[in-house]
């Protein structure tokens, strides 16, 4: 089936044209809440499954260490890039949505390779979740050496520990890592028992839940007016550098295509869940439709509509 007529991705265009003609169709937040968690654990089961059907291997490794090499990297870079051209605690925003990843964007890219046959690692969701946290905690330290080096700042610099804590702990993350812990321990034997539960509805919840996005991404396009050129420049561009960047590293490592597309999508997604809501308490100063516009306005609907394809058709004919 051609990614673009995938029932998912056309609930998630029409929830855009949904909230661009203002229509009062909308999703309450506790549903979706519910559906962002159940996609979580769904997920966190089938990577558990996998990994205990493979094992952990030298290849694994591998994997891992280059998610984490990626989710320190593009930060620094990003803030490196914009803070020549925006205020640097706005450039520090931005590299703390940029560097961290999109598990939306990651959770439809594994149902679109599932659906055309390319295998990928149960490991990639523990990949997801160790990129997410390492931007944020670099924006605070870029925010608290920022804030020390000017002379009008009054605000006490923000604790890593409590950044840490809340890093690690939040609830979707830790719900993540728990069901792939459980879907590792239990096997065969849990797969067959949860399959009802977390593949059967699995493509229908993720349709509800991209219609939500929809929504949300249709709001979130008011947001980039009047905002900086720099800003618009990255949020078209960077995703695809980045995904270029991840391929020719997977290239060179030899990791296998289904992989290679993953990480290829976590590098050039954004946040717009976990680092918005860090950023609002650690960096009140920078307004949050900046990142949010960013992120959610232009970056997200490019992936999930024509991000996707592309850099599939590009990892296969590369790798």
């Amino acid at each position: 089936m051609n990614i673009l007529l995938d029932p998912t991705i056309l609930f998630f265009v029409f929830g855009i044209f949904a909230g661009l003609v203002k229509s009062n169709l909308e999703i309450p937040p506790q549903i979706s809440r519910f559906l962002s968690l159940y996609l979580l654990m769904a997920l966190g089961l089938k990577g558990g499954f996998a990994l205990n059907k493979s094992g952990f291997t030298p290849e694994i490794a591998m994997s891992l260490g280059l998610a984490i090499l990626l989710a320190i990297c593009i930060p620094l870079i990003c803030y490196n890039l914009l803070n020549r051209k925006l205020a640097k605690l706005d450039a520090a925003a931005i590299a703390a949505t940029y560097g961290s990843i999109s598990a939306v964007t990651f959770i439809t890219t594994t149902q679109v390779l599932d659906q055309s046959g390319i295998t990928y690692g149960g490991h990639m969701a523990a990949a997801m979740a160790l990129m997410e946290s390492p931007a944020i905690i670099i924006a605070i330290i870029l925010a608290n050496r920022i804030r020390q080096q000017s002379p009008h700042n009054s605000r006490a610099p923000i604790s890593l520990g409590k950044v840490f804590h809340e890093s690690f702990t939040d609830g979707g993350q830790l719900l993540l890592l728990g069901a792939l812990v459980i879907g590792l321990i239990s096997g065969d034997a849990g797969q067959k028992v949860m399959a009802p539960f977390s593949i059967d509805l699995f493509k229908g919840l993720l349709a509800f839940f991209l219609l939500d996005m929809g929504l949300l991404a249709s709001k979130s396009l008011g947001e980039i007016k009047g905002k900086p050129l720099i800003t618009l420049v990255y949020a078209f561009g960077a995703p695809p550098v980045h995904a270029l960047i991840t391929l020719s590293l997977c290239h060179l490592l030899n990791i296998p295509l289904g992989d290679t597309i993953l990480l290829m999508i976590l590098a050039a997604s954004a946040s717009y869940i976990a680092v918005p809501a860090v950023l609002r308490q650690a960096m009140p100063e920078v307004s949050p439709a900046l990142y949010m516009g960013m992120s959610l306005g232009i970056t997200f609907p490019l992936n999930i509509i024509f991000g996707i394809p592309i850099y599939i058709a590009i990892a296969k004919y590369f790798v």
